[in-house]
């Protein structure tokens, strides 16, 4: 099976969805575990940005190498191809992690989880409004309607979540969805010209670099690196690199809004482990939580099932 029937295949695409949405809600608690065994404070934000740089640094040599030995030969993008990976970078890992992980040490990981699930519909309203790559139909604002509902539905319960609002916590988190979201679209539109485990590789390195010198030219210091805090460096720095080359690989033989409408299965997982791993949410394996398992995942089911016709591909 070639590459394009393998990743376009429906249940394929389905499996290896959710494999990359449970690796990315894992995140959400491990950063703040990550905090708390190199003794990062949520109030240094140099050392918040130095910690995502090593992590982005070492997914992106992670990705590069392991895409090496599966192709048989150095992943190097061509030389036409650096503007696009300088792209990426900046929009993926520098942009959207500089916001994600100051938004993500003044917030709750919890709430972190539900507004990141507003990055879904944002990645398909940009692609279909700014990138023109796709029409914005019923079928897609219903799913990403019902897909949001879920995510709101899990934090109903009062003491769930707070009405605070914070520029540098939530707000952070949002702007954040939105260098995602131009991400995705950048990614579905040049992994048609460069292989996109090459571009994800080394815009997480370029990326990586650039945020670990920006922490430390802010003074950012980690003097402790015990074992544990350098396995979940290594455990992030595999995350990114895993999910991130098989969504690109997922974006380039589908649609983006068919895979994109399963990120909102990413803040579900992130809820259920924070709660697990943080004890953040005594609500996540109630009732309520398999009722916005049920919205999201008929969210998903909608945005597949309808997916119009061939004139559909592109925006008008």
């Amino acid at each position: 099976m070639n590459q394009k029937k393998f990743f376009g295949n429906r249940t394929i695409a389905c499996a290896l969805s959710l494999v990359c949405c449970l690796l990315w809600g894992s995140a959400f608690p491990c950063i703040k575990i990550g905090y708390n065994l190199l003794s990062i404070s949520s109030d240094d934000t140099a050392a918040q940005i130095l910690f995502a740089g090593l992590r982005f640094s070492l997914a992106g040599i992670l990705t590069v190498i392991i895409g090496s030995i599966g192709a048989r030969c150095a992943l190097v993008p061509k030389k036409t191809s650096w503007g696009m990976v300088a792209k990426l970078c900046l929009a993926q890992t520098v942009f959207q992690y500089f916001f994600f992980y100051v938004g993500l040490a003044n917030t709750t990981s919890v709430k972190s989880s539900i507004i990141k699930g507003t990055g879904t519909f944002i990645s398909i309203l940009i692609a279909c409004f700014i990138f023109r790559q796709e029409k914005f139909t019923l079928p897609k604002l219903l799913g990403c309607t019902l897909g949001f509902g879920g995510i709101l539905l899990i934090n109903l319960p009062a003491g769930g979540v707070d009405g605070g609002f914070k520029a540098t916590g939530e707000g952070f988190i949002l702007l954040a969805n939105v260098a995602g979201a131009v991400s995705t679209s950048l990614i579905k539109n040049y992994s048609v010209k460069e292989n996109p485990v090459a571009m994800s590789g080394w815009q997480f390195f370029c990326g990586g670099l650039i945020l670990a010198a920006a922490g430390l030219l802010m003074g950012g210091k980690i003097e402790h690196f015990p074992l544990r805090g350098i396995l979940m460096i290594i455990y992030l720095a595999c995350v990114s690199a895993c999910a991130y080359s098989l969504w690109g690989l997922l974006l380039k033989h589908n649609r983006l809004s068919e895979i994109a409408v399963y990120g909102f299965m990413t803040p579900v997982f992130g809820v259920l482990l924070s709660a697990l791993l943080m004890s953040e949410s005594r609500q996540a394996l109630s009732l309520r939580y398999l009722g916005a398992l049920a919205l999201v995942c008929l969210g998903i089911y909608i945005v597949n099932r309808f997916k119009g016709g061939a004139k559909e591909e592109k925006c008008a």
